[in-house]
């Protein structure tokens, strides 16, 4: 197992990075009628999956802001799944093309769970110095 320095390094980041980069390449497909619309809200969903996991890792102080900002994760990938669906429906994409981007966010919201149930793993711990007396300070 690597060592884990930043957001960049977590598998999850990675498989969002890949998927939101997909969706990038996919959506220019969209006619443009739909720039405002379709491209702008499947785009913006796709990366606020990756912005909100580098929050998160940023909020690790703090188990609930944590675990909160990876709710806000899976959020944003199911808003993502919806907006690639409505593509597939409206005849933008092929079935097969929206069920790779759906699995692929099935995956990236998996990984968060299993962040979520583990949290604890994944915080920051205070560092404890001793003093001269015995007793103990968090710095």
């Amino acid at each position: 197992m690597s060592v884990i320095r930043n957001y960049r390094d977590l598998d999850v980041y990675q498989n969002a990075m890949a998927a939101t980069m997909n969706v990038f390449q996919l959506s220019k497909t969209f006619p443009t009628e739909e720039r405002y619309s379709l491209t702008d809200q499947i785009r913006r969903s796709s990366r606020s999956v990756c912005a909100n996991l580098a929050e998160a890792w940023r909020k690790r102080r703090y188990e609930a802001a944590f675990v909160s900002k990876l709710s806000d994760v899976e959020t944003e990938a199911a808003e993502t799944q919806v907006w690639a669906e409505i593509a597939w429906r409206s005849g933008y994409w092929k079935e097969q093309t929206f069920l790779e981007l759906n699995e692929a966010y099935e995956k990236i919201m998996g990984q968060v769970v299993l962040m979520v149930d583990h949290a604890e793993k994944w915080l920051i711990r205070p560092r404890v110095r001793k003093q001269g007396d015995g007793e103990t300070e968090r710095v």
